[in-house]
């Protein structure tokens, strides 16, 4: 067996579902930071506060979503390495990933703070609000590096297997975040700009530790050339680009949303933003699975234990629709308590009952976009995972979103969000089973 390769041995639902919880509890202890930060805003009592929130994480989305392209490709390379007991190939992988996003994310950082004026413009902000979200991202938008350090550390963690150091680097950061959101925000009185400095906090402590696990608890970074990194550009970038482009669809998506609801008022702003955050602390464990089973498969795919890999696959989409079940059900029995909890009125109130009514039940399909989306990045076909995904956040979900947002109000963006989700997950998830059925033994090209 391969060194260090735990994914070639033991039920595949089982690693499943520990990369996936492990991922998930850290994931979701960040998102519930997220919510944490939106509650305390909301106890200034000023929507338009909340509005300049929503804005200004609509733009940020791009540089997280590049960041998980970046670490999507890590995963695959690494996972790679160490299924086919080449442990020292994947040192080097791993060290020069980590210098490659850091570059690459450095670079979108410097471009993104020029121009967030523009692009907060764009998300459909106006007047004070644009003030403030252009304030607030000037204050994080420098941190954007520690993102992709941060993301791609954890995500080399959980290509060896380690989905409890994984989960830590979140858990840390989130519970600095969740220390310090109160005394900047309310006691020290910086309100928003509180909020945009505990941000940077974090991202330092998650990205620091994920470093140090790396270096220290598992010895994966090795001191690279400038070869060694021009050597996996190619593979890297092959992977990264397409993964990239993949993740950008749902900014893209969601920035189209929010224009749409923008339409509707400030306080139908407000509730999307507790709707886009709430989502992703209810899914923590769907947004985590695509990263979780990246290395899952990887390893088992260097190894050409295919039969394993199309049990992950089908074991994945199992664990969603579970999943999926749960969190829709307490989302419905708590949509009320929620909704008073941000005090959420009009508009926004009906935004947010509309997702927690109906609309959230759709992360079945999206869940299986994520699935089949970990299996295309992860076994050559990552141009299918950015085709889906454009499929949905743009062709798709769009034009049913304009219609219905038109014809309901605020509401209506949130219905044909999921409607696109079911339409399109359920054709990618049929297409990533027949591609992992088909698969034939072939060996990974070696790095």
């Amino acid at each position: 067996m391969a060194q260090g390769a735990k994914f070639l041995h033991g039920r595949t639902m089982r690693h499943v579902i520990e990369m996936t919880l492990t991922g998930a509890t850290g994931l979701t202890f960040m998102f519930l930071v997220d919510a944490a930060a939106l509650f305390w805003v909301s106890k200034l009592d000023d929507p338009t506060l909340l509005a300049a929130l929503g804005f200004a994480w609509t733009i940020m989305f791009f540089a997280v979503g590049s960041s998980i392209g970046l670490a999507i490709a890590a995963t695959a390379l690494v996972s790679r390495g160490i299924g086919q007991g080449e442990r020292a190939n994947a040192r080097r992988t791993a060290s020069s990933a980590l210098i490659i996003s850091f570059a690459i994310q450095f670079t979108i950082a410097a471009l993104m703070f020029t121009f967030r004026d523009a692009l907060v413009g764009l998300a459909g902000a106006t007047g004070e609000t644009r003030t403030i979200a252009v304030r607030y991202l000037g204050f994080i938008m420098p941190s954007i590096p520690l993102i992709a350090l941060g993301m791609v550390g954890s995500s080399i963690l959980r290509a060896l297997g380690d989905g409890w150091r994984s989960m830590s680097v979140t858990l840390a950061a989130g519970a600095t975040a969740v220390t310090l959101d109160p005394l900047f925000i309310l006691y020290f009185g910086l309100g928003i700009d509180g909020a945009a400095l505990v941000l940077v906090l974090s991202r330092t402590v998650t990205a620091a530790l994920a470093i140090w696990y790396l270096v220290r608890v598992h010895k994966m970074l090795a001191p690279v050339r400038l070869s060694d990194i021009t050597r996996i550009i190619p593979a890297f970038f092959a992977i990264a680009l397409p993964g990239s482009l993949t993740q950008l669809s749902t900014p893209c998506g969601n920035m189209l949303l929010t224009w749409l609801v923008s339409r509707h008022g400030d306080g139908a702003v407000a509730g999307w933003i507790v709707v886009s955050r709430v989502s992703m602390l209810a899914f923590g464990g769907i947004f985590a699975l695509s990263g979780a089973i990246g290395g899952i498969i990887g390893q088992n795919y260097g190894a050409n234990l295919l039969d394993r890999v199309r049990s992950t696959y089908r074991d994945a989409l199992i664990f969603v629709a579970c999943y999926t079940c749960i969190a829709w059900c307490i989302l419905f029995l708590t949509r009320h308590f929620v909704a008073d909890m941000f005090q959420l009125s009009g508009d926004g109130l009906d935004v947010y009952l509309a997702f927690a009514g109906l609309a959230a039940g759709g992360f079945v399909f999206n869940g299986s976009l994520f699935c089949a989306n970990a299996a295309f990045n992860t076994l050559g076909k990552p141009l299918w995972s950015t085709g889906f995904n454009w499929m949905r956040d743009a062709l798709v979900m769009f034009p049913l979103a304009w219609a219905l947002s038109s014809w309901i109000g605020g509401p209506g963006a949130v219905y044909g969000q999921s409607m696109a989700g079911v339409i399109v997950g359920a054709a990618a998830a049929l297409a990533g089973w027949r591609y992992v059925s088909g698969l034939e033994k072939a060996r990974p090209v070696q790095l």
